[in-house]
């Protein structure tokens, strides 16, 4: 299997765009676990085009929309390495959740949390287990399943958020697959995808789904 993993760096923060602003810490890139929330695409992109277009994909599989699981995570992941989150994912039922609030945390990110969220923490603590070497968020915050859609700042507010997302909202979703990103300015993309609840034993054509993939010379 020969997947493309880019630029190697690891980086941290609460979440990616559309939050980051142009943020340097994110323009050399990092990969994140996350499950994709196509329902939120629409609006996510267009706030992530409002705050920094350089976050924009141009790859068709990319869902900007996304509850992160694990973030950074390995700088060089190995074919092992995938194997591993394979399995997890693959043991994991699909679920159902639903996005109904607008909430802030105290650094002003304004996000939608999903309810249920268990099954989000669950497959966290489980893939963090599974590399004690990345920490979610570098240690620097404990996880909260959530799904970024602003930051406070000038002309944006939790009530004006609340407002414009009343029209989308509550959102029924479906987690029924965990991707692989990368987050780079002008080269977001989907590295790999596995579906939940694929389990026995499955090919790995099967179960993963690779995105802007390229053979390495």
């Amino acid at each position: 299997m020969i997947v493309d993993l880019g630029p190697r760096r690891a980086a941290d923060d609460r979440d990616a765009p559309p939050c980051a602003e142009g943020d340097s810490e994110w323009s050399e890139g990092h990969h994140v676990l996350v499950v994709p929330v196509p329902r939120l695409e629409p609006y996510v992109v267009e706030r992530t085009r409002h705050h920094d277009a350089s976050f924009l994909s141009d790859d068709p599989g990319f869902v900007h929309a996304h509850i992160t699981l694990l973030a950074p995570w390995l700088d060089a992941p190995t074919t092992c390495d995938l194997d591993v989150v394979a399995r997890i994912v693959a043991a994991a039922p699909a679920f159902g959740f639903v996005l109904e609030d607008v909430r802030a945390f105290p650094d002003g990110t304004l996000h939608l949390p999903p309810s249920p969220s268990g099954p989000f923490a669950a497959l966290t603590a489980e893939l963090a287990a599974a590399f004690p070497s990345c920490p979610p968020y570098a240690g620097r915050h404990r996880p909260v399943p959530h799904l970024t859609v602003d930051r406070i700042s000038e002309g944006v507010t939790l009530a004006g958020t609340r407002r414009a997302l009343g029209r989308l909202l509550p959102a029924v979703c479906r987690a029924e697959r965990v991707a692989l990103q990368w987050y780079a300015n002008h080269g977001c993309r989907t590295v790999a995808e596995w579906e939940l609840g694929r389990g026995g034993d499955v090919g790995r054509d099967d179960r993963v789904r690779r995105g802007g993939d390229r053979p390495r010379g």
